[in-house]
């Protein structure tokens, strides 16, 4: 079992960085023999938001998020950096939980592999 850690810190739009990390997530999670996380700080805590209203045509990453928790991977954001975005627990997509340094510094040891975007 290959274990990944990805780590988002941009804000879910206005870059492609987000993205591209959830999309890799993605694929990876879809993989056989790969569990994968995904740990949200600073702004990519807005990634897990649900319900985003972007104009057609634009991706969203609420769904991407919730992509990775249907396909068995865990995603979790920073408890500091959601209340610095007054951003509320009931606010993330079902699956995405409120996290904390702690849990990131455990899934950093936990993962063989570590993704930064």
């Amino acid at each position: 079992m290959t274990r990944v850690l990805v780590v988002l810190n941009d804000p879910p739009y206005g870059t492609e960085r987000s993205w591209n990390g959830l999309r890799m997530a993605g694929a990876l999670v879809r993989r056989e023999g790969v569990e994968v996380r995904v740990f949200l700080f600073g702004d990519a805590v807005g990634c897990a938001v649900s319900n985003q209203k972007v104009p057609d045509g634009y991706y969203h990453l609420d769904r991407m998020v919730l992509s990775v928790l249907r396909h068995g991977g865990e995603v979790s954001c920073c408890g500091t950096c959601m209340d610095a975005r007054g951003v509320a627990d009931q606010s993330l997509v079902e699956g995405a939980l409120r996290g904390s340094l702690e849990q990131a510094a455990d899934w950093t040891l936990w993962a063989e592999r570590i993704l930064s975007f």
